[in-house]
């Protein structure tokens, strides 16, 4: 959860004093002072004339000339009381901050000034999640809509944001660091929406309360559950899963609420009946209940448990084994939060989260991309595939956050501690992947260690300082300062940073964040990485780094439109990655060949990418977006973006693109209000390619002699691999670390289109919708799979490269019910 500034913040801006005249009109905002939004529906009050704010939340009200009392009142803040002058010439205009309620005293009195807002934060709304065409109420999958994020691919939910890795992300739920959220290999989130306040994503220049991350922060906040009714609730059936929501206000005259909800998948208990084998599934339970003890003191319990089961069996022509990916999350924290006087705040959280995964696969295959040059399908290898990776993370927490208003300056201190113990068993029996052109790559790398069984224990803590104040009238700053030590590695890291805001006239805003920021090594982060490296010796490596500056400019303009444009720069220093391997074990791989000198070119002779880990790794990223939104309006909402981006890796002597650099893309969603009771909806993205490693031809593949069949004496030496006519078998070559990401995915493109109809209008307690993902059934290339066909004109078969992992037209309907 952010956590409030203060209880009562305002900014106002209004020019001169002057005698008492005919009323004039006061326009200007109602904003949180936390999260930088527009407040909708505040209720404005000068004397006896009220208003209210719109959806953007701006508002118009009366009052006369001189000084007056201004009252402002919204749902879920403290209410706000300041005296402003009114002149009798020039523009009236005020941006009124409201604190956020989260169960402090409502006596306590903090006034200050409004903080600076960092550019590169996007506020989505929980009702934006369930109603994004394409999103199956997956949060993951509207941030993929925003400027600067890139789904990693387009079946699952992990985000590259602004030239940052997967592993570079954090995300945090009410002050706890949540290490694995998503569910079903990431086709929907650890995250209800029904259950949300809000989802705030910063895409950079986050401030020093959180730090070990280097790209991105997404911040969920719980709701509480209703305070006025004894139960109400909701119930929801999606395409991936059923929900059901539960609250209430606290018997007798405890002041509080409860909140229960359950989710679990339905079409496996269907399917498998049909089928007769067992099917993905997942089902979580959630609770969450806030007490009130003592005016200005809340007490919060919060319990998460989730269970995801996929074990599948393959039993075909061309494929026989096993599936398996299992996953538990369990997650519980407390918080105790209360009123220091009238102008303190504490809050302290303690937190628990213990995530175990496994997933592996057993099974043989037929192997198109390894194949003899025969004019039937019986030339293709088989390829072997047995591994399994198990992962567990538990993670013990306490954070505690202070927050004072001292004259015109906001005071924030805080410090966190992770006690972390992580397991790691990565276990390979089958063949490798030479399609994985990087040798560490999860997928399988030829630089994989037979085994890597790791178990490591450490203390990861942390400190802030941050101080935000105005500089005249017009301008705030928000200075602070980062110290983390994490027990990994045995640093001390000072990461200062540093944001302003100024307001050059009612409708602009400009904004601008600078500052450093770490990242320690640890398995809880490559959990969401694409590579395996093995952490063993962490205290012989650092924490990764990276620099970043942004700027950004929001107008805004008739008819609840905003607009806003962003630039940024990332500069990235102690990265981690794979070493190449020793001189030494190159030449030990190479002996093993024992192949004939005419076939002497096809032995892989450059170094490989291992698992061993070094900080040698650089890089940077920079861009710029436009984003256009329309919070609300008679018949048309939504938004639409623009990013232009560029993202290097310089590594292993080389400077090349990074794995998820994108050049351009372009996001739009949209909703059309028919009528009261029918609206009709699109999401629609265009992007450039990703990088990718190409193939540069083929070579003769190898294969273990086990049983000495050459007759030379020596076993376990690799031969070179023949079909059963003796002809030889060949395998795609990716050549060396020289043609990483020298090559791009074709151009992704995708419509999705959903329609609503709620029977008695928004006020209303039935939604039902149908849906199309990838309307046009466009096939959308994830990834190229090179795969070898007989070549007839040739003594070798060519190689063709099909486009794979994307989504087809999947049509869908669901249905929502509030009680």
């Amino acid at each position: 959860m952010t956590f409030p500034l203060a209880p009562s913040l305002a900014l106002a801006l209004l020019v001169g004093a002057f005698p008492a005249q005919a009323p004039r009109t006061i326009t200007g905002i109602v904003t949180d002072a936390d999260a930088r939004t527009p407040v909708a529906h505040a209720r404005v009050q000068v004397d006896k004339t009220v208003a209210t704010s719109g959806a953007d939340g701006r508002f118009s009200v009366q009052a006369p000339v001189g000084t007056v009392t201004v009252l402002v009142e919204a749902d879920g803040f403290f209410p706000l009381s300041i005296d402003l002058i009114v002149p009798d010439a020039g523009l009236a205009n005020a941006e009124l901050s409201l604190a956020r309620n989260a169960g402090f005293a409502s006596n306590v009195s903090v006034v200050a000034p409004a903080p600076a807002a960092a550019p590169a934060t996007d506020i989505v709304a929980p009702i934006e999640v369930l109603r994004t065409p394409g999103a199956l109420d997956n949060v993951f999958r509207t941030l993929q809509t925003l400027p600067g994020v890139a789904a990693t691919d387009e079946f699952g939910s992990r985000l590259a944001v602004r030239g940052g890795a997967p592993d570079q992300n954090l995300t945090i739920m009410d002050g706890v660091e949540v290490h694995d959220p998503y569910r079903l290999f990431g086709l929907t989130s650890a995250f209800n929406p029904e259950t949300i306040q809000r989802f705030e994503l910063a895409t950079g220049g986050f401030s020093a309360r959180y730090g070990d991350r280097l790209s991105s922060m997404l911040v969920v906040e719980n709701r509480d559950g209703t305070r006025t009714d004894a139960l109400a609730g909701s119930a929801a059936l999606s395409l991936t899963d059923t929900n059901l929501v539960l609250e209430g206000r606290l018997p007798a005259k405890a002041a509080g609420s409860w909140l229960v909800t359950g989710r679990r998948t339905y079409y496996d208990l269907v399917a498998s009946r049909i089928a007769d084998q067992n099917f993905p599934a997942f089902a979580d339970l959630q609770g969450r209940v806030g007490w009130d003890p003592a005016p200005g003191r809340t007490l919060t319990l919060f319990g998460l448990r989730s269970r995801q089961d996929a074990a599948i069996e393959i039993d075909e022509d061309d494929a026989r084994g096993e599936f398996q990916d299992d996953t538990e999350n369990d997650l519980a924290w407390a918080r105790f939060a209360t009123s220091l006087g009238r102008r303190g705040q504490s809050q302290t959280v303690a937190g628990f989260s213990d995530t175990r995964s496994t997933f592996g696969v057993d099974a043989r295959f037929e192997n198109t991309s390894r194949r003899s040059n025969a004019p039937r399908e019986g030339g293709f290898g088989t390829a072997n595939v047995a591994f399994e990776r198990a992962l567990s993370v538990k993670d013990v927490s306490l954070r505690q956050e202070l927050v004072f208003s001292l004259g015109n300056h906001v005071v924030e201190a805080g410090a966190e501690a992770h006690r972390l113990a992580t397991t790691l068993r990565f276990e390979i029996d089958g063949d490798r992947n030479p399609a994985a052109a990087n040798g560490s790559s999860v997928r399988g790398g030829a630089g994989l260690p037979d085994l890597l069984n790791v178990v490591e224990r450490s203390t990861r803590a942390g400190g802030w300082v941050q101080d935000t104040f105005p500089v005249g009238d017009r301008a705030s700053i928000q200075a602070g300062l980062r110290w983390d030590r994490p027990g990994s590695t045995g640093e001390h890291l000072l990461s200062p940073r540093l944001s302003a805001s100024f307001a050059p006239g009612a409708l602009t805003r400009v904004r601008a964040a600078v500052g450093m920021y770490t990242q320690s090594p640890g398995y809880e982060k490559l959990a969401q990485s694409d590579y395996v490296l093995d952490l063993t010796n962490r205290a012989a490596l650092r924490s990764e780094r990276a620099a970043q500056a942004s700027i950004g400019v929001e107008r805004d303009l008739p008819g609840n439109v905003a607009l806003k444009a962003e630039g940024y720069y990332k500069h990235f220093t102690n990265l981690l990655i794979g070493r190449l391997e020793s001189e030494a074990s190159r030449l030990a791989r190479l002996a093993r060949y024992d192949f004939p000198a005419d076939l002497q070119s096809s032995i892989p002779s450059s170094p490989l990418i291992t698992t061993m880990p070094a900080n040698d790794g650089r890089g940077r990223a920079y861009g710029f977006d436009v984003y256009l939104s329309r919070a609300s309006g008679p018949r048309v909402s939504g938004w639409a973006s623009y990013t232009w981006g560029r993202a290097t890796r310089n590594a292993y002597g080389r400077r090349y693109a990074f794995e998820y650099d994108r050049r351009h893309a372009v996001s739009a969603v949209g909703a059309y209000r028919l009528s009261p009771r029918w609206e009709l909806a699109s999401t629609v993205r265009v992007a450039s390619g990703f990088p990718r490693t190409a193939p540069l031809g083929v070579r003769v593949a190898a294969v273990e002699d086990a049983d000495d069949r050459d007759r030379d004496g020596v076993i376990g030496e690799l031969l070179p691999d023949r079909d059963p006519a003796g002809r030889l078998l060949y395998e795609v070559d990716f050549g060396s670390v020289a043609n990483l990401n020298e090559a791009r995915l074709p151009v992704f493109a995708r419509v999705d289109m959903r329609v609503s109809w709620r029977p008695r209008g928004a006020t209303g307690r039935w939604e039902f919708y149908a849906e199309v993902i990838n309307l046009l059934n466009r096939k959308n290339a994830g990834a190229l799979e090179a795969e070898l066909e007989h070549d007839p004109g040739a003594d070798r078969p060519r190689i063709v490269e099909q486009r794979d992992q994307s989504i087809p037209r999947l049509p869908t309907v669901g249905v929502r019910f509030r009680f």
